[in-house]
């Protein structure tokens, strides 16, 4: 079974695009770490929430990226551009095409 993580991060008004910059400018280390999929997304309805999905090989995994010298810099630099207002839930997958 992989492991998935799904996060919402609301940026501040009219910083929506530098988040974006922000978390597809360097994603070299994620494969390197055992990320399978990275998706980064939006919606028009809430124009200043970016949606985050990824699926890893493990949670263990997902976690250990999290201590990556690379990974902590891209969240430092994208920290001042949100509000508070960010959610996130990891699962396991259990099945579903790409599963």
């Amino acid at each position: 079974m992989t492991y998935a993580f799904a996060a919402t991060l609301r940026a501040q008004p009219g910083r929506r695009d530098e988040v974006i910059a922000l978390l597809l400018s360097d994603q070299s280390a994620l494969a390197e770490l055992g990320c399978l999929s990275y998706l980064v997304g939006t919606n028009d309805d809430t124009p200043d929430v970016v949606y985050v999905n990824e699926r890893w090989v493990s949670a263990e995994a997902h976690s250990a990226s999290l201590r990556h010298p690379a990974v902590q810099a891209s969240i430092q630099d994208a920290l001042p551009l949100l509000t508070a207002d960010l959610t996130g839930v990891g699962f396991e997958v259990v099945g579903g095409l790409g599963a």
